[in-house]
């Protein structure tokens, strides 16, 4: 990576005249409704809910800021399926979150006049916990096993008949390389990254039984988002989550939910079916998934080609696609924190920067490029969801017209001035504040931070309104888009 911030490179903006002719500024079906552009913001987790998951003014006030600037769909955050504290982040496990995501909804169409459609993002995601101190692991935290035992014994004979709070203090006094020789490859990394869950961890019984009780949950919390008025909801099958898991050559399940692609394929498919049974078909369902998973062994666009297929041919109503950001290549994380799925590789080529060799922009339009093709020759019209370093009208309108996609997601550069797209449709591209791609944004989010964007605290022209800006919890930041000069 380079170590300078490189320039953007130069574009040009449409007059309202040529962006009214645009595909991008056309209108498209997407399942039950129909969505007056083509722009897409993907979901963003703020951090802005309570710690019990419920909806706050500055959950309504960050998208109704996003509903301002009109784009077609808006996709709000990663929201939990289940009714277990998963701190800041909204929650839809439950009858008593659907007051406050109603008034979400009548939010966003408020601010947008009724011109934005709404979609809500659930997952699933299973246990990972923070990695924990070397003492405090070793002491508390491993369950000593006969097999430990054998391999002490053959380093230190006296140990053989030693009881636990002896072979303990054994394993503490060791180097660390002698102690990864000690313990199994998921102890290593229990003690060096945090103990995580996988999938295929079925002799967990909670693991075990996940295929039988997820079709439920999901389809419990899309039926609270059509009560709450949604437009439809979006299943959310990426990244480093539960049903993303399900998905992946990683998954190595014996029961019939792994394995193969058919294998690997199938509670995606009782998903949705579960879901449409609840929901009925005049509601949108859609799904985001990965078109590479970017980690050794990992799925690839071949992979995703097959599963949107089978996904589009059982009545997905959309796909968006994305990439990486995945825990298996994910750096290692302090003492005391949780690993972060956007550390390594994978989670790079998720949101790639400016720094990154060939740059952003434009970058894994092929992946949604190939899922989209493969769609049409197998007669399934299903639209798809395009994004990766989208910040300019002209790539946009490329990516539409080229047929890499159906719509436009760009999540960093709609945080860095929610107005964009309003202003491109009105003629007015040479105001856009554009997205300089170095993830500040994404930092905050690691630490579970309130997200901004580092461009609002610039200086700006903007209307005495008579109210003070609106800071972050730490008083350093602007909580806020600023507001249009004369909005």
């Amino acid at each position: 990576m380079s170590k300078t911030q490189p320039e953007l490179p130069s574009t040009t903006w449409p007059s309202r005249e040529t962006a009214a002719a645009s595909r991008l500024f056309s209108p498209i079906q997407v399942g039950a409704f129909t969505a007056r552009t083509r722009s897409w913001v993907p979901a963003m987790v703020p951090w802005r809910a309570t710690e019990d998951g419920f909806v706050t003014p500055d959950v309504l006030d960050w998208y109704g800021r996003f509903a301002d600037g009109l784009p077609g769909v808006l996709v709000v955050e990663a929201t939990g399926i289940r009714d277990v504290p998963s701190g800041p982040l909204l929650r839809i496990g439950h009858d008593r979150f659907v007051p406050g995501l109603s008034d979400l909804v009548n939010t966003i169409h408020e601010r947008s006049g009724g011109r934005t459609r709404s979609v809500i993002q659930i997952l699933d995601f299973l246990r990972i916990r923070r990695r924990p101190e070397k003492d405090r692991f070793l002491r508390e935290f491993l369950e000593l096993t006969e097999r430990h035992r054998d391999q002490l014994a053959a380093l230190d004979p006296n140990l053989a008949e030693g009881g636990d709070a002896t072979l303990r203090a054994s394993l503490l006094s060791m180097e660390r390389e002698t102690l990864h020789t000690i313990l199994t490859v998921r102890e290593v990394e229990a003690l060096e990254f945090g103990e995580r869950e996988r999938v295929s961890d079925t002799h967990l019984p909670h693991i075990e039984e996940l295929p039988r009780v997820l079709p439920g949950l999901f389809a419990d919390a899309a039926e609270r988002a059509q009560v709450a008025g949604f437009d439809g909801v979006e299943l959310h099958f990426a990244h480093a989550y539960t049903m993303s898991s399900f998905l992946s050559r990683t998954n190595t399940r014996t029961d019939g939910y792994g394995g193969s692609l058919e294998g690997r394929l199938r509670l995606p498919l009782e998903v949705l079916a579960a879901v449409r049974a609840r929901v009925g078909d005049d509601y949108t369902i859609g799904c985001r998934l990965l078109g590479d998973e970017v980690i050794e062994s990992g799925s690839r666009i071949d992979d995703a080609v097959f599963l949107s297929e089978g996904l589009a041919a059982a009545g997905m109503d959309f796909v968006s696609v994305s990439k990486g950001g995945k825990f298996d290549d994910a750096k290692q994380p302090k003492v005391g924190a949780a690993a972060y799925p956007y550390t390594g590789e994978s989670g790079h080529e998720c949101m790639p920067t400016v720094r990154i060799e060939g740059g952003p922009f434009g970058r894994n339009l092929p992946l949604s490029s190939s899922i989209r093709r493969a769609l049409r020759d197998q007669g399934l019209p299903t639209p798809v969801v395009g994004a990766g370093g989208i910040g300019t009208f002209e790539l946009a309108e490329q990516a539409l017209q080229d047929g890499d996609c159906d719509l436009v997601g760009a999540a960093r550069q709609s945080l860095a001035d929610p107005d964009w797209w309003r202003k491109i449709e009105e003629g007015r591209g040479a105001s856009v504040r554009r997205c300089i791609f170095t993830n500040y944004c994404e930092g905050l989010d690691q630490r579970h931070k309130q997200v901004t964007c580092q461009l609002w605290d610039r200086d700006f022209d903007e209307p005495d309104s008579g109210d003070s800006i609106a800071m972050s919890s730490d008083g350093k930041r602007r909580l806020l888009a600023p507001p249009e000069s004369g909005s």
